[in-house]
């Protein structure tokens, strides 16, 4: 083989190496977007951290309007509050993490957002799945692992790298969950069905009776000796009456 025709091969060579590296390049940019999530000097057992989330635009028509992320076990709900993002965005917690929404940014631009974590875990690094959503419904789905996207590429989740706990860091108490109001218990707002209340009509009056064992049990004393006493007191006046008819009579005849 000639000289001349080896410097052409070798220049074909040359030249088909470095269209499939430029290929390569152009390929590989929509996958250098990503979601990271940092913390300056963050440690297992650590409290009041601030993570720190920053995700790049993948679209060139449409802005972000929400990133929803999903937390690690030892990181409830409730132990995140929010610490600050674009403006009028705003954190809302959800059953598996939390999300920070508000209206879209501009086509092209960046987010980042920032929450304070109430305590991290006792881990040596924290996997914060992200679901990045856009204003025109587009979803970018950051919710792979680094053993199954081969390393580290494609649509990595956000890993958080933890320093071992400081010398006596201890586990704080749950946050307490959020409960809803008590409502009144239903036995002792209403009355039972199979008991309803008692009610006077309008027609019902005390009688002579009821008003001599109300005042009797108001003195105290048993009703049974003013109703003695009464049923004496008519034995004596019917006796006199009795007996003054019968002198009529007799004086008559």
């Amino acid at each position: 083989m000639s000289t001349s025709v080896r410097v052409r091969a070798v220049r074909r060579c040359a030249g088909v190496v470095a269209a499939a590296t430029a290929a390569t390049l152009v390929l590989a940019t929509p996958a250098s977007a990503h979601v990271e999530v940092g913390s300056e000097g963050a440690r297992a057992l650590a409290e009041n951290v601030t993570l720190n989330f920053d995700a790049a635009t993948e679209s060139d028509a449409a802005g972000i309007t929400k990133l929803e992320v999903f937390l690690p076990k030892g990181i409830a709900p409730a132990d995140v509050t929010y610490g600050k993002g674009p403006a009028g965005w705003k954190l809302a917690p959800t059953d598996k993490g939390f999300t920070v929404s508000g209206p879209p940014v501009a086509v092209g631009t960046d987010v980042a957002v920032s929450v304070v974590v109430r305590q991290l875990p006792d881990a040596k690094s924290l996997v914060f799945k992200t679901l990045q959503t856009y204003d025109d419904g587009r979803v970018d789905r950051w919710i792979e692992l680094e053993e199954s996207s081969g390393g580290g590429h494609g649509h990595s989740a956000p890993v958080l790298k933890l320093q071992a706990a400081a010398p006596g860091a201890e586990p704080v108490a749950p946050t307490p969950s959020a409960s809803p109001t008590p409502s009144a218990s239903p036995t002792s707002a209403t009355p039972s069905p199979s008991a309803p209340p008692a009610t006077e009509t309008a027609d019902a009056k005390p009688t002579a009776s009821d008003r001599a064992t109300a005042t009797a049990e108001e003195d105290g004393s048993s009703p049974a000796l003013p109703i003695g006493i009464a049923v004496a007191v008519l034995a004596l006046a019917g006796g006199g009456l009795w007996w003054f008819l019968k002198s009529r009579r007799t004086g008559t005849a």
